[in-house]
C-alpha cells in the first residue's frame, strides 16, 4: 500500500517538476514521509521513475491484448487496438506525459527494459497492419510508418483531451479509429 502511494506521489511530482528537478524530499513531503525515510520503501528516485514508466507500458500492452483477443477480422482488430490506445491516453494523461517526457531520464538497465516494452507495443500495431495488408484489406506501403502515425495520434490525446470540454472519450476513440482505418486504406471511412 505504501509503495503505491509513493509511486503515485512520484508520478505527480515528476509531472509537475520534471524528473531532474524532483527530489526524494519532494516525494516524501507529498506522502508525509521525510525524504531519507523513503529509502525504506524504494531504492532510488531512478527506481521510482522506472516503475512508473514500466507500469504504464505494461498497462498499454495488456489493454491492447485484451482489446484484440478473440477477434479475427483485421479491420475490427485494428479498430479495437486503436480505441484501447486512445482511451488509455485519455484516461492516463499524466502517466503518458511522464512516460514520454522522462524516457530520456532513464538510465540502464531501466532504459533498455522500457524501450523493449515500447518496441513490443509498436510491433503489435505493425503486425495488425501487416496482417491486414496480407489479407488484402489494408493498402499501405509501410506498415511500420502507419503504426508510428497511429501510435502518435493516440499519444497526442494525452496532451489535448479534457473530460470537461470538447469531444468526449467515446467520440475521440471512435473518430481516431476511423482516421487510422483510412490511413491504412480501408475504403468508405469518415
Amino acid at each position: 500500500m505504501r509503495g503505491e502511494e509513493i509511486r503515485a506521489a512520484a508520478l505527480a511530482e515528476f509531472a509537475r517538476r520534471g524528473y531532474e528537478a524532483t527530489t526524494m524530499a519532494d516525494i516524501g513531503a507529498a506522502v508525509g514521509i521525510r525524504g531519507p525515510s523513503l529509502y525504506k520503501h524504494v531504492r532510488s528516485k531512478q527506481e521510482l521513475l522506472a516503475s512508473v514508466i514500466d507500469a504504464t507500458m505494461r498497462a498499454l500492452l495488456a489493454g491492447h491484448d485484451a482489446a484484440v483477443a478473440g477477434v479475427t477480422d483485421p479491420v475490427e482488430r485494428l479498430r479495437r487496438a486503436v480505441e484501447a490506445h486512445v482511451r488509455f491516453h485519455a484516461r492516463h494523461r499524466v502517466e503518458a506525459f511522464v512516460g514520454n517526457r522522462e524516457l530520456r531520464s532513464l538510465t540502464e538497465p531501466h532504459r533498455a527494459g522500457v524501450l523493449g516494452l515500447r518496441s513490443d507495443y509498436e510491433l503489435r500495431f505493425r503486425r495488425l497492419i501487416t496482417e491486414g495488408v496480407s489479407a488484402g484489406v489494408f493498402r499501405v506501403a509501410s506498415p511500420r510508418l502507419a503504426a508510428y502515425a497511429i501510435l502518435d495520434q493516440g499519444m497526442g490525446v494525452a496532451v489535448w483531451f479534457r473530460e470537461d470540454g470538447g469531444p468526449g472519450e467515446n467520440e475521440v476513440a471512435w473518430q481516431l479509429a476511423e482516421f487510422a482505418l483510412r490511413m491504412v486504406g480501408v475504403d468508405g471511412r469518415v
